[in-house]
């Protein structure tokens, strides 16, 4: 029996980005299995996960909102609203194939691939043990898919939501450009939002901090780690109402 860890149900965040061959577009199954696999070890552990995906691995409607395109920019964000979708059922199909039991949910309505979003229904799915996909942002543009995991993460009433990144954590400068920038591991939300800090859009932190839902970003790359951070060990960054930078 596994120990119960601090959380019954999470929202975990992926980006596009996490569904893609490393610095390329398109998708990787390779690197799509490696989430799988992580997120069933996870969900071994009794939480129930919800999963809300990006797309920019397959397009962003920014790329189309420049210059002189043609394409409107709310066009523009129903485009990557698709492309979710399409992540969703890579990583539907990856979970299915070692034996998770899924369920693929839009807030676009697209009958013939996935079920429409619903609240009580996608938390009825988590009570059952389902792995729950949530593709389509939140079904309006304007608004990115960081929002749409904040939203769905209250809605669901998950104990804390979770982004998963490439780096460790969150960090004072972008360490990918910068080697010697500090990484936080315990910060607030007010301190996020006065020193702009690269975490989740502005909308999405707001929410949070607003209904006190705790946040935790970490290197989904790192083997073991969804685990680690369902099992509440101290990994990545903890952003919460009341803990200080260290």
């Amino acid at each position: 029996m596994p120990t119960p860890g601090p959380y019954r149900r999470v929202v975990l965040k992926l980006s596009g980005e996490s569904f893609g061959p490393p610095g390329e577009r398109g998708i990787s199954m390779q690197e799509v299995v490696h989430i799988a696999k992580q997120t069933k070890t996870a969900a071994e552990q009794g939480v129930q996960i919800a999963i809300v995906i990006g797309g920019g691995n397959i397009l962003r409607g920014a790329q189309f909102t420049a210059g002189s395109s043609s394409i409107q920019e709310a066009t523009a964000h129903y485009m990557g609203m698709l492309a979710t979708v399409i992540n969703g059922l890579a990583l539907q199909d990856a979970l299915e194939s070692i034996d998770c039991e899924t369920r693929l949910m839009s807030t676009v309505k697209m009958d013939g691939v996935a079920e429409p979003y619903i609240r009580r229904r996608a938390k009825r799915h988590l009570e059952k043990g389902r792995i729950v996909i949530l593709a389509g942002g939140t079904g309006a543009p304007f608004v990115t898919t960081d929002t749409a995991a904040a939203q769905k993460a209250l809605e669901l009433e998950a104990d804390i939501l979770m982004k998963a990144t490439r780096v460790d954590g969150v960090f004072s400068e972008d360490p990918e450009k910068n080697p010697h920038a500090v990484l936080y591991r315990d910060l607030t939300f007010r301190q996020v939002q006065d020193q702009n800090l690269r975490v989740m859009d502005t909308t999405a932190i707001a929410h949070c901090m607003e209904h006190n839902l705790p946040l935790l970003v970490f290197n989904y790359r790192q083997d073991g780690n969804i685990e680690r951070a369902v099992r509440g060990e101290k990994i990545g960054t903890s952003v919460t109402s009341g803990a200080s930078a260290s």
